[in-house]
């Protein structure tokens, strides 16, 4: 199992880039680990696989 240190960390195509509200995620086993983008040091939140599925599934419904 990797560190949150050794995760590979991606945000959003859609993330300007400019310093706006942005989140970080690393697909990990068994957690997905989320983080602010704009401040990496801090600790971030880690979700199990299943409960991330149905966050990212609601998400898409609602944008539809």
């Amino acid at each position: 199992m990797k560190t949150v240190g050794e995760l590979t960390w991606v945000k959003s195509t859609y993330s300007s880039g400019e310093g706006g509200q942005c989140v970080e995620v690393a697909l990990g086993v068994p957690a997905v680990h989320v983080r602010d983008s704009k401040d990496t040091a801090r600790p971030g939140l880690a979700v199990g696989q299943d409960a991330w599925a149905m966050f990212t599934g609601y998400a898409v419904d609602q944008i539809g």
